[in-house]
């Protein structure tokens, strides 16, 4: 910037890099570009896997979008903006991560031949918006009930399929119906009250289904019973041991006598505590604290199973299975604070003790209990069941399903192609880049299945021109015909698709609306000393 004499007026920070107007625009769309082409080969049943290793020598082997996203370390601002529409997708329905990437990719994508053709970026924002509200107007009409367990199962096993659970899906999928429906509150479904532990050992189909809760620590103390049939259990965040002053004491004792009294009565506290529990009539202790080892003696002698430094999460769900109360100190626990469970039992899992709290009168938290052979495959395996129990619980919640494998896509394609010829002005131009860009789903389930991708979308848009119930036809990736899917049972979730659309669309907008990017010089890490040995500062040099 020059004032009237020709000299330069400094406005920014020195060595602030500034990209402006089209060059802006186009290293923003391709930075997004590329995110989305870094998770679009893992779209679909048949999509890869990637491998990704940080930097201390972790290996991750995952095909969930939002998984990799995060792994990856993403730099680029706007790249950064992809990734957060798909923790968005994760947070809002489990699933549905590398569509709304991949479709936010291509909507930026077309886009650009339109800001080369000189229209102006709110007019292309504008189509979009008017587009994506078009487009879930369509979803909604082609909607499915989704109220049979069928449904919820079909659910299920779409989001099953292409993950690494082998040929399990079908039992994966009743399994995780059975939890979804079993912690359904008030027509909601928190699936936070469905927790996943897993142990290596068996395979992926001896996954089961815990009607309650499953805590990975073993007992405190060996004399303590494994088993106890209706059990009463006590729940506590505060240590079972003599509490310690806040500041510092010192207590001086001169007397040896005074010293025996001294400890008789701190074992009687540790008595007391106990025996407090005791008469409750709790015979199952669990804390998300410490318990003193005399204290575990007393436990033991009275026959009370007890289990110390759970995580919180645990403690909350033991008390929503169980109907306890969790008390913050042992004097204070009464009768009525006591949960109850059929039967508390200590299993050996693999070379582990763990505790199963089973046969809870209508237990409001279940735990899937996933078994594998290795740490990777238990991993995947537990991201897989975790997006299915997502998914499972928005369908419960929202009771409106579509048909998947790019049929709703198709649809949108077609319908949106028509409705931008209704729309006067340049927005149909968006809109009708918008309408093209709905085909990269399709386009991409044949690219990664082996299958000829212009044929595909032919054949799909044929089918939902002139069939009956063309709407419904997606893309069968084994044979590469259009095929109803009601009938093949792929159906996913309504608020999937609405969630990935609108997304996509926002993100697109608010990249394209960009057209000044100034970033400030990253100030370098302080130098150390020469050597290149650091020394914290103050620290005096060594001679």
């Amino acid at each position: 910037m020059y004032a009237s004499g020709n000299q330069p007026i400094i406005v920014l920070k020195e060595g602030t890099e500034r990209t402006k107007d089209r060059e802006a625009q186009s290293n923003n769309i391709a930075a997004a570009k590329a995110v989305a082409d870094a998770v679009r080969s893992t779209l679909g049943p048949k999509g890869m896997d990637k491998m990704l290793v940080n930097t201390i020598g972790d290996v991750v082997i995952t095909n969930d979008g939002v998984t990799i996203l995060k792994e990856i370390e993403v730099q680029h601002p706007a790249a950064k903006m992809v990734v957060e529409v798909a923790k968005t997708q994760d947070n809002e329905c489990g699933d549905g991560t590398t569509t709304a990437v991949v479709l936010a990719g291509e909507l930026l994508k077309q886009s650009e031949e339109l800001i080369d053709a000189k229209i102006h970026p709110t007019v292309i924002t504008n189509g979009f918006k008017m587009a994506a509200d078009k487009a879930i107007e369509i979803l909604n009409g082609m909607a499915i009930d989704a109220t049979k367990d069928e449904i919820l199962k079909k659910v299920a096993v779409t989001s099953l399929t292409g993950k690494a659970v082998g040929e399990e899906y079908e039992t994966l999928a009743e399994i995780v119906v059975k939890a979804a429906k079993s912690v359904i509150e008030d027509g909601k479904v928190d699936t936070d009250n469905i927790r996943i532990e897993k142990k290596i050992g068996g395979v992926i189909g001896d996954t089961y289904l815990v009607e309650g809760v499953v805590i990975d620590k073993e007992l405190v103390h060996s004399r303590m019973p494994k088993k106890i049939e209706n059990a009463k259990i006590a729940l506590f965040v505060a240590p079972l041991e003599v509490k310690k002053t806040e500041f510092d004491a010192q207590i001086q004792i001169t007397d040896p006598a005074a010293m025996s009294a001294f400890l008789a009565e701190e074992e009687n506290s540790m008595k007391a505590i106990v025996e407090k529990i005791k008469g409750t009539g709790a015979n199952v202790v669990f804390t998300s604290k410490g318990i003193d080892e005399l204290v575990q003696h007393y436990l033991a002698k009275a026959g009370i199973m007890a289990y110390r430094r759970l995580k919180q999460s645990d403690v909350e769900a033991l008390a929503k299975a169980t109907g306890g109360n969790v008390v913050g100190s042992a004097m204070e626990i009464t009768k009525k604070d006591l949960g109850n469970a059929g039967l508390v039992e200590e299993k050996q899992v693999g070379e582990d003790g763990m505790a199963f709290v089973t046969k809870c009168k209508n237990p409001k938290a279940v735990t899937i209990f996933v078994r594998g052979g290795t740490e990777h495959v238990l991993e995947e395996v537990e991201r897989a069941v975790t997006d299915a129990v997502r998914t499972v619980g928005v369908t419960l919640e929202d009771k409106k399903v579509v048909a998947g494998a790019g049929a709703p896509e198709i649809e949108l394609s077609l319908r949106l192609s028509e409705f931008a010829s209704s729309v006067g002005g340049r927005e149909q131009l968006a809109i009708e880049k918008f309408a093209k860009a709905m085909e990269i789903i399709p386009w991409t389930l044949a690219e990664n299945a082996g299958i000829d991708s212009i044929d595909s979308i032919i054949k799909l848009k044929n089918a939902h021109e002139k069939k009956k119930d063309g709407k419904y036809y997606g893309l069968d990736l084994s044979t590469g015909e259009a095929v109803d899917m009601r009938k093949q049972n792929v159906v996913e979730p309504l608020k999937v698709k609405v969630q990935a659309i609108n997304s996509a669309e926002e993100v697109a907008n608010m990249i394209l609306r960009i057209d000044d990017v100034i970033a400030a010089r990253r100030s370098a890490p302080p130098a150390g000393p020469p050597g290149g040995r650091g020394m914290p500062p103050g620290m005096p040099g060594m001679m």
